[in-house]
């Protein structure tokens, strides 16, 4: 379950659950020292009553990384997750950026500690499509990407291929995959959808899970989250999902827990944070202290 905007904490992989994990309303990428990075972090650990596997990170293609929060994260006993922002890929691939490559693989590999790396998430959308331009073009990016990394010696990358779970309906997210050998994690974004008065996570999953189960790949749901727009139902949605998500192949999930995305303070649909809706929050922390996604069984709170 992730946080806003700057960083987002998600799930971790477990030998036989689901890591889970959720992130503050707030982005603390602004915060001066690792400390007060991590305090909404924790914040809002104390909240759903145990700690989180994974700490995720959002930075812009040119951002320079890592930061404090970051640092704090590899330096600690959580996982990172960077989310790092696409670019042209036709540039990409023409080497252009290859300086700044180098430069972020040799930050990532002084981390020291081994990280999941996310980059140019959501690539199969329309939003995307001016600096992606087609699938043929995206996979020659990600494989170039990979190339530098490699040519620079990190080995504590894991990569995470994450389209839309929308995209495998009436678009084709599964042409934007570079294949097995190029990829560690499956992964998709699996909000519900504005256009939905209520829609349980298995719908929203249902074409990406089929896609998925002919790939021998973990399976991370990075970001799902339940509309404000829900009311009551929420927690009855949460619930649900943790049903769904208790599924053999999926190894971590991360909760959306944020309104950036609603387009105003009116827009309900779009508004996900759970902080401040008591039940909902209840639900949330009946599903991330479940066994199955708490596999490194960790200490489990009476939060508050």
């Amino acid at each position: 379950m992730p946080a806003d905007d700057g960083e987002r904490k998600k799930g971790r992989e477990g030998e036989n659950g689901g890591g889970a994990s959720a992130s503050p309303s707030e982005s603390p990428s602004a915060s001066p020292s690792g400390k007060s990075a991590m305090a909404p972090v924790t914040g809002f650990e104390r909240e759903l009553g145990r700690r989180l596997d994974i700490v995720q990170s959002y930075r812009g293609w040119t951002a320079d990384f890592p930061g404090a929060l970051e640092k704090s994260v590899a330096d600690g006993n959580r996982y990172l997750l960077l989310t790092w922002a696409g670019a042209d890929t036709r540039k990409i691939v023409q080497g252009e950026y290859d300086e700044l490559i180098q430069r972020r693989a040799r930050a990532v590999k002084q981390l020291g500690q081994p990280i999941f790396l996310r980059w140019s998430r959501d690539m199969d959308t329309a939003a995307a499509k001016k600096r992606v331009h087609s699938p043929q073009d995206f996979v020659a990016a990600w494989k170039h990407l990979r190339q530098v990394f490699e040519q620079e010696q990190v080995h504590n990358v894991a990569w995470v291929w994450c389209p839309t779970a929308r995209g495998f309906g009436g678009a084709d997210a599964g042409a934007f995959y570079p294949g097995d050998d190029h990829v560690d994690w499956i992964c998709a974004d699996a909000q519900p959808g504005s256009d939905f008065d209520y829609r349980d996570l298995s719908e929203s999953l249902k074409l990406f899970m089929q896609w998925a189960r002919d790939r021998p790949k973990p399976i991370m749901v990075a970001e799902f989250g339940v509309p404000v727009s829900y009311g009551e139902r929420r927690a009855e949605w949460l619930r649900e999902a943790s049903k769904t998500l208790q599924d053999p192949q999926v190894k971590a999930v991360v909760y959306f827990n944020s309104d950036e995305r609603a387009r105003n303070a009116r827009d309900r649909r779009r508004a996900f944070a759970v902080t401040g809706d008591k039940h909902a929050l209840s639900a949330l922390r009946e599903l991330a202290t479940t066994p199955y996604f708490n596999p490194r069984n960790l200490p489990v709170t009476s939060g508050g």
